[in-house]
């Protein structure tokens, strides 16, 4: 199971660490994504990372912004955001699968509750 957190409500500018956590060691065996849907729009591919490397692979909309990590002793991966903009204002959630990275959602067979992230500007 996944279970994200860390979401708010932050001014342009500022930064959020988003966690998810995962039971079972998932986070390292499976490779995890993380999304997110603003109203109105499709989900979308945020950033994402395998699980036999340290190295993130992420959307043009936040390269340079967002970092992916992950911690196996904590089974946990986080999302820290930096220089927000409203426009990064949507329900994020982290996904799981074991074959590799990819953009599509459909991609996933695990997914977590998301947790909302509101940048005002």
């Amino acid at each position: 199971q996944l279970q994200a957190s860390g979401g708010g409500l932050v001014q342009a500018g500022g930064s959020l660490s988003l966690s998810c956590a995962a039971s079972g060691g998932i986070v390292s065996r499976y490779n995890i994504a993380w999304f997110r849907q603003a109203p109105g729009k499709e989900r979308e591919f945020v950033a994402g990372i395998g699980w036999f490397t340290d190295q993130g692979e992420y959307s043009d909309s936040v390269k340079g912004r967002f970092t992916i990590s992950r911690d196996n002793a904590k089974n946990t991966v986080y999302l820290q955001m930096n220089s927000l903009k409203p426009e990064d204002t949507a329900v994020y959630y982290c996904a799981a699968n074991r074959r590799s990275i990819v953009t599509s959602q459909s991609g996933y067979d695990q997914w977590g509750r998301g947790t909302q992230v509101t940048v005002s500007s």
